[in-house]
């Protein structure tokens, strides 16, 4: 019996190292946080509600600010009548307005928690930070051909910075590839060389990468 338990556990330890490697594929929606559904009476709402509600809202914030403007009182007025005449409470919108923005912050810069410190294998484009050759040892990992350059950047939660300290050759913007490594939380601004200049990028993830391969 003894034997046994010394074989088995020399089997656990064999088995130790191969089990760190193991990573697990995630895609681009799962590294959005997981929320709570959250009411957003904000949604519904038109253009020129919104900008009403926005021009009583700065002027009960500050009224002195615009008392230069004699018919200013009158035109808040006609503004909230307005709103109340479609039932709207301005009271309440006035007071989830903070809760929504915070939600909204959440939902755009938030990371999903069960993500860090696993291993992870995840595909994405290329997008390069710092060039030695034809060789990259930093990179943006994004989702989509074009991201950050040709149009606004992704989401933080959207984008990934990437560690290859071995290096990958560039044979182009936006190349395919998977990457494999532990998975951080870690908010981050990088600066992209474009033709005309620089563009900064927030990111809310980084991986150090172990492994990098084309996507096939």
């Amino acid at each position: 019996m003894k034997r046994i338990l010394i074989a088995a556990g020399l089997s656990l330890m064999l088995a130790a190292p191969v089990a760190a490697t193991e990573s697990e594929t995630v895609y681009w929606d799962g590294l959005l946080p997981v929320m709570e559904p959250y009411e957003d009476p904000f949604l519904e709402l038109t253009y020129e509600d919104l900008a009403d509600l926005r021009f009583i809202y700065d002027y009960e914030q500050d009224p002195e600010k615009f008392a230069e403007f004699e018919d200013y009182p009158a035109q808040v007025e006609e503004a909230r009548a307005r709103l109340t005449a479609q039932g709207l409470d301005i009271a309440y919108l006035f007071s989830m307005r903070d809760v929504v923005r915070e939600k909204r912050r959440q939902a755009y810069e938030g990371v999903n928690e069960s993500l860090i410190g696993k291993t992870v294998r995840m595909p994405g484009y290329m997008l390069p930070l710092q060039l030695d050759g034809r060789k990259t040892t930093e990179f943006l990992l994004v989702p989509t051909v074009g991201a950050c350059i040709h149009t606004p950047p992704p989401a933080p939660n959207q984008v990934v910075y990437v560690s290859y300290p071995e290096g990958i050759e560039i044979t182009g913007l936006y190349t395919p590839v998977w990457i494999t490594g532990p998975m951080l939380g870690q908010s981050s601004r990088q600066e992209v060389n474009l033709v005309d200049g620089q563009a900064s990028v927030d990111v809310a993830y980084r991986i150090d990468a172990l492994k990098v391969e084309p996507y096939e």
